[in-house]
């Protein structure tokens, strides 16, 4: 079909991981039901994750290997291209830049989040790697002697930097901070980052603050304090934002710059669910809280789904995120920030930890440091703390640090 139809039973609005969980929860519950997905992304569903990781690391690059077939699994028909408008709750009806007014009779915003850009700039030698087509434009660009720069230190740019390494590119990475994801990290493990880079051939550049751009033959980037750079290609990692501007339009409810939801992910609009990114729930153990990793993302997915099609499950989950940074490896829950107290349990080797992240003597975030299978204890004694029930100097003995990745196990 090159258009939507009139209607839908159930209409997603959003192309990512968490439409995909959602029409295969709403299939799964309702065989015969009608389910459309309109995505302003040109692609059709793929695992995101691994655009900065496991195409650049393992042995197919073509993101092609990570469609999760979400129309031919769950016969959701998919519009992809197409970027919704307008939303009227009243009405259940949503309109697209083509034009076309689709009603709905159970709505999912699955609208993620969008880089975060630097001014105005467009050129195709600037990338924010968010999708398919900037993963495969940046691959296209990572040629064996070209200079590439990546504008930010934190998670996504140290996770580009790393994939980019393996390209034979000359790749340097630019950030505000002292050292690379010191915002998370403490010295134990940045110090250890940072030799791990510079072993890879990844150039480290502290303290650069990116002030402007300078498009030429090759692209100079000038920080805040007068120091300057050139690169043939630019990854700018700033962060995100939430694609929230459809659901404040509509009038739903926001809650610290997301979408509002109760226990069963619906928003303050009958018949609207929201999942993902944008979905301000309430964290089991952490409280109030939007989360933009991929846990999040399939779970609520999931979880809204079947309570589109008439389930009652309420989403009482705590959301992991995770990297891999060449042999090192981590998971997490909460927040890390090295602003808080921390209680380092390293293994005799130095080379396995957990990290415990207090505010108020109570956990708020936990890093499992080449620490594997331990996320379900981590969240019980997160839970323990944070009920009074657990001190801060009992934290130590709770997890044992190491253990075997899944990934190592393959190997």
């Amino acid at each position: 079909m090159s258009t939507p139809r009139d209607s839908y039973h159930h209409l997603i609005i959003g192309g990512g991981v968490a439409a995909d969980k959602a029409a295969r929860a709403i299939r799964k519950a309702d065989p015969e039901t009608s389910i459309g997905i309109l995505s302003a992304d040109g692609d059709g569903p793929v695992y995101r994750p691994a655009l900065t990781k496991d195409l650049w690391h393992g042995e197919d690059e073509d993101p092609a290997s990570q469609d999760l077939h979400t129309v031919a699994d769950t016969g959701a028909e998919l519009f992809t291209g197409v970027e919704v408008t307008a939303l009227d709750p009243a009405a259940h009806t949503v309109t697209t830049t083509q034009g076309h007014t689709v009603s709905y009779g159970q709505l999912l915003l699955a609208t993620g989040s969008t880089a975060r850009r630097f001014g105005a700039f467009e050129d195709e030698r600037l990338i924010y790697l968010r999708g398919v087509s900037d993963y495969r434009r940046l691959r296209e660009l990572a040629r064996p002697g070209k200079k590439i720069a990546v504008v930010g230190g934190g998670y996504i740019g140290s996770e580009i930097a790393a994939g980019l390494s393996t390209t034979g590119a000359e790749v340097s990475t630019y950030f505000m901070n002292e050292t690379l994801l010191d915002n998370m990290f403490p010295p134990s493990i940045t110090t250890h980052l940072e030799k791990v880079f510079a072993a890879h051939g990844i150039r480290l550049f502290p303290g650069f603050q990116l002030d402007s751009l300078e498009l030429g033959e090759q692209i100079t980037l000038h920080d805040k304090t007068g120091q300057q750079a050139t690169a043939d290609v630019v990854v700018l990692g700033l962060g995100a934002v939430l694609n929230t501007r459809l659901a404040e339009a509509a009038g739903l409810e926001l809650r610290a710059g997301a979408v509002a939801v109760d226990a069963r992910l619906r928003t303050s609009a009958e018949d609207i669910f929201a999942a993902g990114d944008i979905a301000h729930f309430e964290d089991p153990i952490f409280g109030p809280r939007h989360i933009e990793h991929m846990d999040m993302a399939e779970r609520s997915g999931r979880t809204a789904g079947r309570n589109m099609a008439g389930g009652k499950e309420d989403f009482h989950y705590t959301p992991l995120f995770y990297s891999d940074l060449f042999e090192d490896g981590y998971e997490a829950l909460g927040r890390l920030s090295t602003h808080f107290e921390l209680i380092e349990v390293w293994d005799e080797a130095k080379s396995a930890a957990v990290i415990w992240y207090l505010e108020d003597d109570k956990v708020t975030g936990v890093l499992l440091w080449n620490t594997w299978r331990s996320v379900p204890k981590a969240r019980e004694v997160a839970a323990a703390s944070r009920a009074g029930t657990l001190a801060p100097a009992e934290l130590g003995g709770q997890i044992t640090p190491g253990g075997t990745a899944p990934w190592q196990e393959k190997t």
